[in-house]
């Protein structure tokens, strides 16, 4: 797989630029059915209002996706790792598809059944993640640091990208009957497609790429049994201990020693995610009042959150701005927890004008405090950066103690 030139050096293969493409692409289908779910929160607002929708969805979604890559942790070195992220895009496929034949069936009318169905097909979302997330970021670490940066890079403009093509159906039919009904199923039809490609972008294409073969060639020189499935589905056929003098009994660190030996990184993501999901989606939608922007409101205030999310994910490629001290990242992370008592003074003294800038600010600190070192880990970090959506999800009720509706 390595080719030499004139003078003997070894030359990696091409396809980096195709292969960070697609990494950008998976990474946008590893989110995009979630963050559709999210973004026509209004269009459910409309169909189920006493329903609590955008906190409930997340709070079936979490659970499942903890649950699940908990299991894959444990597991982690006797899985597929090919086979586990086929059936997560897969899973995402069938379930965006779902989402919108359920509609379809029920000709968008509200009501239990429906609200229980997708309340199902969230938690179909939750086991997908779990399958796709730490799988891709475990399948890459094997390979080229741009491809993890161009996937994770696909993560955050998941949110923008999903963000912009919302206010775009909304402003497409925003004149015409039924016209949040006909944009949030264009929507989802399009998220469908995305999932489709991502199926076979991963499956067929990017495991044939010249640079993906020599990567995981060389992973399996250096003993790791996770990608033989994807060796063989590219036609290379591998031995195990007589690759390179690698000797199976070195083994890695295990779980328990990586998780220690980065508990800052843990506590980090897991706290930067359980404040973010504490306000995002559920307190935009729900506690930020009636404003000049009227039914545009929250769809603006999500907006802006994921473009600012997407933007700081950037940030850290500029070196004089990266953080590097793990001490600094700590005090920052732990700084954000004024943004809670910031939104909701903001929430019950402040204008609108104000409620985008803290917004946008929240995304501006998540996408810049998650940045790729925190992911290095795979799925033990990806457990934990769920287990903070998780306590975010379950904190943000909280905003509505007391609240009349409730």
């Amino acid at each position: 797989m390595i080719t030499n030139g004139d003078s003997g050096a070894q030359r990696i293969p091409e396809g980096k630029l195709k292969a960070m493409a697609v990494c950008f692409f998976l990474g946008l289908g590893s989110l995009v059915s979630w963050n559709s779910m999210l973004t026509i929160g209004d269009y459910y607002y409309e169909l189920f209002p006493k329903y609590h929708p955008s906190r409930v969805l997340t709070l079936v979604y979490q659970p499942f996706a903890l649950l699940t890559l908990a299991i894959l942790s444990y597991y982690e070195s006797k899985i597929n790792t090919r086979m586990r992220n086929i059936a997560g895009f897969v899973l995402f496929f069938a379930s965006t598809l779902l989402v919108l034949v359920l509609d379809l069936a029920t000709s968008g009318k509200g009501g239990l059944g429906t609200y229980i169905g997708i309340c199902l097909l969230s938690a179909c979302f939750g086991i997908a993640d779990a399958f796709v997330e730490g799988g891709m970021v475990g399948d890459l670490y094997f390979m080229s640091p741009e491809f993890i940066q161009s996937y994770l890079a696909g993560l955050a403009a998941s949110g923008a990208l999903t963000s912009l093509l919302r206010m775009l159906t909304k402003v497409a039919f925003e004149k015409s009957s039924h016209g949040l009904r006909k944009g949030a199923l264009l929507f989802l039809a399009i998220s469908t497609f995305v999932e489709f490609l991502c199926i076979f972008l991963y499956a067929i294409y990017f495991t044939k790429l010249p640079i993906v073969k020599y990567y995981r060639s060389k992973a399996a020189s250096e003993g790791s049994k996770t990608v033989s499935a994807d060796l063989a589905a590219a036609g290379i056929q591998t031995t195990t201990n007589d690759q390179g003098g690698y000797d199976s009994k070195q083994e890695r660190l295990g779980n328990k020693q990586l998780f220690l030996q980065n508990i800052d990184y843990a506590i980090d993501l897991f706290l930067i995610y359980a404040i973010t999901l504490s306000i995002f989606p559920g307190f935009l939608y729900e506690n930020t009042g009636v404003h000049q922007l009227g039914a545009w409101y929250a769809t603006v205030l999500i907006a802006m959150y994921n473009v600012m999310d997407f933007i700081a994910r950037y940030i850290p490629l500029v070196k004089w701005m990266k953080l590097e001290s793990r001490k600094a990242l700590v005090i920052a992370v732990l700084s954000r927890l004024l943004l809670i008592p910031a939104f909701y003074f903001t929430a019950k003294y402040g204008d609108q004008g104000w409620m985008i800038f803290l917004t946008s600010f929240l995304g501006l600190t998540n996408g810049y405090l998650t940045g790729p070192e925190q992911n290095a880990l795979g799925n033990l970090l990806v457990m934990c950066l769920l287990g903070g959506i998780f306590a975010g999800v379950c904190l943000d009720w909280l905003w509505i103690i007391g609240h009349e509706s409730f």
